[in-house]
C-alpha cells in the first residue's frame, strides 16, 4: 500500500501543472516588447506587443484583454490583435496618449491579467505596467522677441531627388518633338526642306531604270522641276524660272536640251530612247542636285 502510493505521488510530480504554462523549453511564459520609454508628445501611439508561449492543451481566454476603447481620461486602447502560431500567442496592443504635460512627465501603461485555460481549471498570468515620459509641445515658459512670442517650426523633410524625373521629362519631350518633325515632313509642314531633296529623290527613282522606261523617266524629272516652280514648267517659262532661281542659270543648257527632248518624245512620232538620252538625264539631275545642296 505505501508502494503504490508513492509511485501515484512521483507519477503526479511528473505531470504538467496548470500553475505552470512556460513551454517545453523552458523559457519564461510571458515577453512583453516595447518601444523605447521616452520621447512621447500627445497624440503619439505607442505599440506593446505581449508574447506568451505555453503547453500543450492551454489556450488563451481572448475575453481576458483589455477591450478596445477609453481606458482612462488621458489614455486609449485604439487596436487590439492576437495571432496564434502552435503554442505561442503574440498579443498586439496599440495605445494612443492624450496627456499635455507641462513639462516632461512619466506616465504609466497599466497592467492587466491575461486568462490561461485547461480544460475546466484556469490560471492568471500578470502583464506588468509599462512606465514612459510624455514631452511637452511647448517649452512652459515662451521667450519672447522683438516681434511677439518666439516660435520654433518643426525641421523640412529632407526633399526627394527628381533627377530621374527630370531626364524622364528631357527625354520624352525630345521624342515628342522628334515625332512632330517628323510628321510635319511627311505632312509638307517644311516645304523649302522639300525643296532641298526634289533632285535626290528624282535619281533614287531613275537608278531603277532603263531606256525602255524613258516615258516614265522624263515624267520623273518634270514632276522634279515641277515642284521646284511650283506650278508646271514649260519651255516657254525658263526665263521667268531662272528670274526666281538664279543659281539655275548654269545648267540652262542641259534644260534646253531636256525640254526639246521631252517635245519630240511626246509628240513626234516613231522616235526611239537609247541608253545615253537616259545617262543625259541622270546627268541633269545630277547637276540639279548639286545646286540643291548649295555644293555648285
Amino acid at each position: 500500500m505505501r508502494l503504490a502510493l508513492i509511485l501515484v505521488l512521483s507519477l503526479l510530480g511528473c505531470s504538467g501543472s496548470i500553475d505552470e504554462p512556460v513551454g517545453a523549453t523552458g523559457r519564461s511564459p510571458l515577453l512583453v516588447k516595447t518601444p523605447r520609454p521616452f520621447g512621447y508628445v500627445i497624440g503619439d501611439e505607442i505599440p506593446q506587443r505581449i508574447i506568451i508561449e505555453t503547453r500543450s492543451g492551454i489556450s488563451l481566454q481572448t475575453g481576458s484583454l483589455p477591450a478596445k476603447g477609453q481606458i482612462s481620461r488621458w489614455l486609449n486602447l485604439n487596436q487590439v490583435t492576437v495571432k496564434q502560431t502552435g503554442r505561442r500567442y503574440q498579443i498586439d496592443l496599440l495605445y494612443q496618449v492624450f496627456y499635455a504635460p507641462l513639462e516632461v512627465k512619466p506616465l504609466t501603461l497599466p497592467g492587466f491579467t491575461v486568462q490561461l485555460s485547461q480544460g475546466e481549471k484556469s490560471i492568471s498570468q500578470n502583464v506588468p505596467a509599462w512606465t514612459f515620459t510624455l514631452s511637452p509641445l511647448r517649452e512652459l515658459v515662451v521667450r519672447q522677441t522683438e516681434q511677439g512670442e518666439y516660435m520654433r517650426p518643426d525641421s523640412p523633410p529632407s526633399l526627394l531627388a527628381n533627377t530621374q524625373a527630370l531626364y524622364g521629362l528631357v527625354a520624352s519631350l525630345t521624342v515628342a518633338a522628334l515625332i512632330a518633325a517628323y510628321l510635319g515632313y511627311l505632312y509638307g509642314c517644311f516645304p523649302n526642306m522639300l525643296r532641298r531633296t526634289l533632285f535626290k529623290r528624282a535619281l533614287r527613282k531613275l537608278a531603277g531604270l532603263s531606256k525602255a522606261d524613258m516615258e516614265q523617266a522624263l515624267t520623273i524629272v518634270h514632276h522634279a522641276l515641277n515642284s521646284l516652280n511650283g506650278q508646271p514648267l514649260f519651255s516657254n517659262q525658263l526665263s521667268e524660272f531662272y528670274r526666281r532661281n538664279p543659281q539655275y542659270l548654269q545648267v540652262s543648257s542641259q534644260l534646253d536640251c531636256f525640254f526639246n527632248y521631252s517635245n519630240r518624245y511626246f509628240f513626234s512620232d516613231g522616235m526611239i530612247a537609247v541608253a545615253q538620252d537616259l545617262q543625259q538625264l541622270r546627268d541633269l539631275c545630277e547637276q540639279c542636285r548639286k545646286i540643291e545642296r548649295g555644293s555648285q
